[in-house]
C-alpha cells in the first residue's frame, strides 16, 4: 500500500482524488514520486474515471523536492538519477486520457508548482502561492519548471519567475494565467471536484481532443493538423458520435447523453 499518495473517491461521481499526504510539507523525495507514477497507472487504466483532481490538503499543496535527497557532500552529484522519477510520475499524469485538474492551497513551489503545471486546470486558495525558487538555492528547475511555466505564461514572464525565485500569489497567478480560478481557501477541493465534474459526463472524444491538444503542442503546425484529423477521424468511432450527431439531428445542439465510450 502506497504512503504518501492515495486515491480517494470524491463527492462526483466518475471523479476521483490523487491525494498527496507526506507530512510536513508534501516534499516530493523518490518514493512519492514512484507511488505517483503507480497511482497515475492505475488511474490511466480505469474506464470508471473521468475526471481526476490533485490535492495536497488544505494547508499545503506541495513545497518542493526532498532538498535532503539532493547529490551535495564534498562535491556536487549527478542529480539525474534523482529527478528522473519524478519526471516519469509528471509526464504520467500530463498524459493521463481523463480531465486533470489541480486544486491548490498554499505552497505550490518548486516540484509542487511542477506537479501542478502538468494537470489540465488549476484551481487555488486566496492565500496559495507558486513559484520556482530552485536560483535561490543556485541550481535551475529539474521537473519541467523552466518548460511548462514558459509555455502557461510566456517567455518573459517565465524568466522573470525563474530568474527571480520569487513567489507567485493568487492573484497574480490568475492575472497571468497559471491559474483558471480563485476561490476561498475552504472551498478549494469541492470548487476543484465541480470543475472537472461538468467534463465527466462529456463525450468519449474530450479523450481525442486532449490527445490532439498535447500531441501537437511541440511540432510544426502543419505536424499539429495531421494530428488533430488523426483524432478528428478516431473521435468518429466512438458510440457517443453516433448519438452526438443524432441528437444534433432530431433535437438540436446541447442536448445529447453521452455514455463516455
Amino acid at each position: 500500500m502506497a504512503e504518501f499518495v492515495r486515491i480517494e473517491e470524491s463527492s462526483a461521481d466518475k471523479v476521483v482524488v490523487l491525494r498527496l499526504e507526506r507530512p510536513k510539507v508534501n516534499a516530493l523525495n523518490q518514493q512519492m514520486a514512484e507511488e505517483l507514477f503507480a497511482a497515475a497507472t492505475e488511474i490511466e487504466g480505469r474506464d470508471d474515471v473521468r475526471g481526476v483532481v490533485v490535492w495536497g490538503g488544505q494547508k499545503i499543496f506541495a513545497a518542493g523536492a526532498d532538498i535532503a535527497e539532493f547529490p551535495i557532500g564534498e562535491r556536487v552529484g549527478d542529480p539525474s538519477e534523482k529527478v528522473g522519477p519524478l519526471n516519469d510520475a509528471l509526464f504520467k499524469i500530463e498524459n493521463l486520457p481523463q480531465i486533470t485538474v489541480s486544486a491548490v492551497n498554499g505552497y505550490a513551489l518548486g516540484g509542487g508548482c511542477e506537479l501542478s503545471m502538468t494537470t489540465d486546470f488549476r484551481v487555488c486558495g486566496e492565500s496559495a502561492q507558486f513559484g520556482q525558487p530552485e536560483i535561490l538555492l543556485g541550481i535551475i528547475p529539474g521537473g519541467g519548471g523552466t518548460q511548462r511555466l514558459t509555455r502557461l505564461v510566456g517567455v518573459t514572464r517565465s524568466k522573470e519567475i525563474n530568474y527571480s525565485g520569487r513567489m507567485v500569489p493568487a492573484a497574480e497567478a490568475l492575472a497571468i494565467g497559471l491559474v483558471s480560478a480563485v476561490h476561498p481557501d475552504a472551498d478549494v477541493l469541492d470548487k476543484a471536484v465541480e470543475l472537472v465534474a461538468a467534463y465527466a459526463d462529456g463525450p468519449a472524444a474530450l479523450v481525442n481532443l486532449k490527445r490532439a491538444i498535447m500531441d501537437g503542442l511541440h511540432v510544426s503546425l502543419e505536424e499539429g493538423i495531421q494530428i488533430e484529423q488523426r483524432e478528428f477521424a478516431n473521435s468518429f468511432q466512438t458510440e457517443d458520435a453516433v448519438t452526438g450527431i443524432k441528437s444534433f439531428l432530431e433535437s438540436g445542439p446541447g442536448n445529447a447523453k453521452f455514455s463516455g465510450r
